[in-house]
């Protein structure tokens, strides 16, 4: 009894009017949720910057060590 019901379901749902209603009512919930998530989207970029930045100065400071070592 609950297959034909989930099956109409899935086939009111692949209709193209209700596809546009439900974006149409889901757009403000999408919309704040990425207003939102912004700031700690930025602090990851900042953090995966500064990580980048001392990697590459770790390297630089390997690579001068490495050079000053006789062989």
């Amino acid at each position: 009894m609950t297959e034909p019901f989930i099956k109409k379901c899935f086939k009111m749902l692949k209709r193209e009017d209700v596809k546009d209603e439900m974006k149409k009512i889901l757009m403000p919930f999408i919309d704040l949720i990425i207003q939102e998530l912004y700031p700690f989207v930025y602090l990851a970029l900042l953090f995966v910057m500064i990580s980048f930045l001392l990697i590459l100065g770790i390297f630089i400071l390997l690579m001068r060590n490495h050079s000053k070592i006789p062989e």
